[in-house]
């Protein structure tokens, strides 16, 4: 089985390796954390469930309406987005408040919360043939 860390290092990802290492840290209590380059961006999976995603060195955790409610602190930040012919397109993705870098068992709480909002927006999806 490969490092989890190998994971998060080997993926060419735009984020510095020093911030995603120290986010694996963190949010290993979750379960297996891995990462994987998408739209120039680092989506963080947790047991193979995208949580968030990672921009620039800032962390950004999937909401939905069941969640944000809890999100509410982190809405005074404008969501993760791109722009397609000339329009932005906000991303179901917020970034987290600076403060829970330093606080970590906080951090680990919103992940939780972004983890269950990003199994129901998984469940809803029509499943793929294989």
């Amino acid at each position: 089985m490969r490092d989890r860390r190998t994971s998060l290092r080997g993926c060419g990802m735009p984020a510095g390796h020093g911030f995603t290492d120290f986010l694996f840290e963190q949010l290993t209590p979750l379960g297996h954390i891995t990462a994987r380059r998408m739209f120039g961006k680092t989506g963080v999976f947790c047991d193979g469930v995208m949580l968030g995603m990672i921009a620039e060195n800032t962390l950004y955790l999937r909401v939905d309406d069941h969640s944000r409610a809890f999100f509410q602190e982190a809405s005074t930040s404008a969501p993760l987005n791109y722009k397609k012919a000339g329009t932005t397109i906000d991303l179901a993705f917020w970034r987290i408040p600076d403060r829970l870098i330093d606080e970590p068992e906080e951090l680990v709480a919103w992940a939780r919360v972004a983890l269950a909002a990003a199994k129901r927006v998984s469940a809803r999806r029509p499943r793929r043939a294989k």
